[in-house]
């Protein structure tokens, strides 16, 4: 008998943040690992510039950015950058 899926309420974020892009840049962060997730999430990640754990990447803020982030937001955390802390 093949194996089904098994949901484990413990795995992942209880809640994913607020969207409080702005139109400046934001610091994309990579928290979790892509080991275990799809092909797609994981090409996603290197799409945006994450090439391993604990990566992180300031780019300009875009509606095509947003579609990427919103696929993988339970890997990444996203903050916006103020001009003093370029």
């Amino acid at each position: 008998m093949p194996r089904t899926f098994v949901w484990h309420p413990t795995k992942g974020p209880k809640h994913t943040e607020a969207n409080t892009l702005t139109k400046g840049k934001v610091r994309i962060t990579q928290v979790r690992s892509g080991i275990g997730h799809t092909a797609r999430m994981r090409a996603t990640l290197e799409a945006i510039g994450l090439r391993h754990h604990q990566s992180s990447v300031i780019k300009q803020d875009s509606p095509a950015l947003r579609g990427m982030i919103l696929k993988v937001r339970h890997l990444i955390k996203v903050t916006p950058v103020t001009a003093d802390k370029e």
